[in-house]
């Protein structure tokens, strides 16, 4: 079975699932990455491009937190 047509069968985790605990893991690691640039930004004296990174960090928490609610509605 090509990898691109998993349902399940290898992971253990059906592809929506996987899915969702993928989005919840890579936006938290969007945010972390998010603050990073920020700083950047800061150090450079370009307060225009660490506000943006800093609105991008929002955004990827409010995502972050969504699914994690999702997945508890799921899980539980």
């Amino acid at each position: 079975m090509p990898i691109d047509q998993e349902t399940g069968q290898i992971t253990g985790t059906k592809d929506k699932d996987y899915d969702l605990l993928w989005f919840a893991e890579a936006s938290l690691s969007n945010a972390l990455r998010m603050e990073v640039y920020s700083q950047d930004a800061e150090r450079a004296g370009d307060t225009e491009l660490a506000e943006f990174f800093r609105r991008a960090q929002g955004e990827s928490r409010k995502g972050a937190e969504q699914a994690k609610a999702l997945l508890a509605r799921r899980l539980s």
